[in-house]
């Protein structure tokens, strides 16, 4: 299990804090230091079964910078992948990659279900 989160967001140390109080062994990653390039993001949008979309961080300064909101409408998946794999800061966290499945942001419902899943 991988975690790929932001130290300095509440967010992704929620979700680690989740993960450690439940004795889970994961390694972590720093989405902004290493960021995940276009072909590992294509493979986690797969694995998620959630539009590419659900992957951008719409609460986050660069996606309001970049006035995303209007422009990823008109943008080809591949324009989208391209664009998220600039910059980690764009993409929506914490991301936790199993074998199997995909999670992203921390909702503690859905991660409730990694008993069965990972």
């Amino acid at each position: 299990m991988v975690l790929l989160w932001y130290p300095k967001c509440s967010t992704c140390q929620k979700a680690r804090k989740y993960l450690d109080d439940r004795n889970y062994s994961f390694e972590t990653r720093d989405i902004v230091l290493d960021t995940p390039g276009i072909d590992e993001l294509k493979k986690y949008v797969f694995q998620s079964g959630k539009e590419i979309k659900k992957f951008f961080n719409t609460s986050g300064m660069k996606y309001r910078e970049l006035g995303l909101k209007d422009k990823l409408n008109h943008m080809s998946e591949d324009e989208m992948l391209s664009l998220l794999a600039s910059d980690g800061m764009l993409i929506k966290r914490p991301i936790l990659i199993c074998d199997d499945f995909v999670l992203v942001g921390f909702r503690e419902k859905e991660w409730s279900e990694l008993d069965e899943n990972c």
